[in-house]
């Protein structure tokens, strides 16, 4: 019978973990969550607690926990129990062998109170000035996107979508509160469009390819990113099938020292445009075809470029979904939202831990250069909005 790990074997195996490069330990290196602690303690004030009881998990703590969740695509099970499971999960959130680990019931907890005070956005926002305060500062103008994100699919019969697209409670769920706990009525379906390529040097008379048209049912992420860092500056949940050019006066950072603003058809339109020139930014806006007509050359040179820069922040989406499995798994937009901004902040942590290891061991001569950086950027984009106006 094996007997229990001595300290020089649990030392040996921290240290196996850091050679293999655990993710999670640069991230704790390179992440500052005490700056959280603030935000979380004011949403999670309450009443005195009586005498008795088990005394709370710190909040830090359990933060960490949602950024484990936001990470890796784990329900509260599956937390659970990776957590008491895997040495990497354990050294991230500071537990020993011996430490207690919150259960399922009790990360769920968490996130509740976290969704009644509405605590995402300050966390959120926290993190964004700890962002400047570090030195990146949103530069470069901006890139704004959407992608849907799914969630389960719901099984309603015609009418029962109908009172729901009304905003009414089917007759028939009215007098069943658990079905009504088990119905998501904010999520929404929408139509991704897939435009077919056509191979070069593909016989002209062989069968082409046909446009796809993917339903999908779920939510939506609305993100602004910077240029210069890549940094999910600006962001936002909706329905599905919200339009995307209406968030646009919600995703526009007024803090990046650059007018630039870049994003696909969707955001075009008149009043987009007008937003745009009163707030002084320049619009790099993809144009549309004309109807019944060909694309212009000029204009089809012109929205290349634009690709160019705005294909940023598909990297954005695909690291999301790809590497971390964003899904919305909760009923209701509230439940919804905070799962869609932890994962916008832990990508965030995710994309500072990698600019921090690609500066490397220039620390001092980054910090030297940002402060001159910083004052050039910020005289050259009041030259250039002194110079527009």
């Amino acid at each position: 019978m094996a007997g229990q790990p001595g300290f020089f074997d649990l030392s040996d195996r921290y240290e196996a973990l850091s050679a293999a490069g655990d993710p999670l330990e640069r991230l704790a290196a390179v992440v500052d969550f005490e700056v959280f602690r603030g935000p979380l303690v004011a949403a999670l004030r309450r009443n005195p607690r009586g005498r008795g009881g088990r005394p709370p998990f710190d909040p830090v703590l359990m933060f960490k926990i949602l950024v484990l969740q936001a990470l890796y695509s784990l329900s509260d099970e599956a937390t659970e129990f990776q957590i008491k499971d895997r040495l990497s999960f354990q050294r991230f959130l500071g537990l020993g062998l011996d430490g207690t680990v919150p259960d399922a019931t009790t990360v769920w907890l968490f996130r509740e109170r976290l969704v009644k005070a509405r605590a995402i956005d300050r966390l959120f926002a926290r993190f964004d000035a700890a962002l400047t305060d570090r030195g990146y500062l949103a530069m470069g103008g901006q890139i704004i996107d959407a992608t849907v994100v799914p969630a389960p699919k719901q099984r309603n019969t015609e009418e029962e979508k109908a009172a729901i697209k009304e905003g009414r409670i089917p007759e028939r769920w009215q007098n069943n509160p658990a079905k009504i706990r088990q119905k998501d009525r904010d999520a929404r379906w929408s139509v991704k469009y897939a435009k077919a390529k056509v191979k070069e040097g593909a016989d002209p008379k062989a069968f082409k390819p046909v446009d796809l048209a993917i339903p999908m049912f779920g939510y939506k992420n609305h993100i602004g990113i910077d240029r210069a860092h890549g940094l999910i500056r600006t962001w936002d949940a909706s329905a599905a099938n919200a339009h995307d050019g209406a968030r646009l006066p919600t995703l526009i950072s007024r803090g990046n020292t650059a007018s630039g603003v870049w994003a696909d058809t969707a955001y075009r339109s008149k009043k987009n445009e007008a937003f745009l020139a009163k707030g002084m930014f320049t619009s790099h806006i993809h144009q549309r075809k004309p109807h019944r007509r060909a694309m212009p050359e000029r204009i089809a040179r012109a929205n290349a470029k634009r690709s160019a820069v705005r294909s940023a922040v598909e990297h954005v989406f695909a690291g999301q979904k790809h590497r971390m499995g964003l899904v919305v798994r909760t009923i209701g937009i509230a439940r919804a939202r905070i799962k869609i901004g932890m994962t916008n902040l832990a990508y965030n942590f995710q994309r500072l831990a990698w600019l921090e290891g690609r500066i490397g061991g220039h620390a001092e001569i980054k910090g030297k250069f940002t402060h001159f950086a910083r004052n050039q950027l910020i005289i050259r984009s009041f030259l250039d909005r002194a110079r527009l106006a």
